[in-house]
C-alpha cells in the first residue's frame, strides 16, 4: 500500500472584539504551542509532526500515514481512518480564539457513485460546545486534487477560554463510501505531486 500523507495547517487571522468583532487585530507573539498528542488509525506514532510559522499565524500539522480505500477485495478496516490530535496552547492574557473556517485541500479517485468523506470538529478541554465541519465528493472521478471551505458563523465560533492556557482537540477522519456501488473503488489520498492531503484550520483572535 502506498504511503499517504495529510497536512492539518491551523492559519490564523486575528479580530477586535467589543462592538465589531471583525475588525483585525495584531497576532499576539506570546502564543505558543507547548504540547502535542496524537492518537488514530490515521496517525501512528511518529508519524505526524507540527510547525508554527514564524508570524503566529498559522499552525501546520503533517501525516505521513492518513488515507482511506474501499472496494472488492480492501478490508473494511482500510474505509475510514481518524486522528485525535490535542494541542496544548499557551494564550497570553487578555485574547481568546475561534475557529472560524475549515480548507480541504487533497488528491480522491472515485468510480461511480463512491464517495469520499472527509470531516473534522474541534473543542477546549472542559467545554462541552463544539464545532464541526465536512466535505462529501462523488465519483466518477478519475483522479482529481480538490479544494473546500467550510465556514463557521462569527457569532456561533467555539471560542478558549479568555487569557488561558488551554488545550485545544482536533478530531478528524477521512471515509470511502461504496454502500451505492458495491463493486466500486475510491480513496482519499496523497497528491502525487506534493505528497499531501490538507486540512487547514483559519482562526479568528479577540481581545477580551
Amino acid at each position: 500500500m502506498r504511503l499517504f500523507a495529510t497536512i492539518a495547517a491551523f492559519a490564523v487571522a486575528f479580530f477586535g472584539v467589543l462592538a465589531s468583532p471583525t475588525l483585525p487585530t495584531p497576532p499576539p507573539s506570546e502564543f505558543n504551542i507547548t504540547s502535542i498528542g496524537v492518537n488514530g488509525s490515521g496517525c501512528p506514532t511518529g508519524t505526524v509532526y507540527y510547525v508554527l510559522n514564524p508570524p503566529r499565524t498559522a499552525i501546520t500539522v503533517t501525516f505521513s500515514n492518513y488515507y482511506a480505500s474501499a472496494g472488492p477485495g480492501i478490508s473494511i478496516t482500510e474505509n475510514r481512518k481518524n486522528c485525535a490530535i490535542t494541542l496544548g496552547v499557551h494564550v497570553p492574557g487578555g485574547y481568546t480564539f475561534a475557529i472560524a473556517t475549515v480548507d480541504y485541500r487533497g488528491f480522491y479517485q472515485l468510480d461511480y457513485k463512491v464517495k469520499a468523506i472527509q470531516s473534522a470538529l474541534y473543542y477546549f478541554q472542559s467545554q462541552i460546545t463544539q464545532a464541526v465541519a465536512s466535505s462529501t465528493r462523488t465519483g466518477p472521478v478519475a483522479g482529481a486534487n480538490y479544494v473546500y471551505r467550510d465556514e463557521f458563523d462569527i457569532w456561533s465560533q467555539v471560542r478558549c477560554p479568555c487569557g488561558a492556557d488551554t488545550v485545544l482537540n482536533l478530531d478528524s477522519s477521512v471515509r470511502i463510501d461504496n454502500s451505492e456501488n458495491k463493486n466500486g473503488f475510491g480513496y482519499i489520498a496523497n497528491d502525487s505531486v506534493d505528497g499531501h492531503l490538507d486540512t487547514i484550520f483559519n482562526l479568528n483572535w479577540w481581545r477580551c
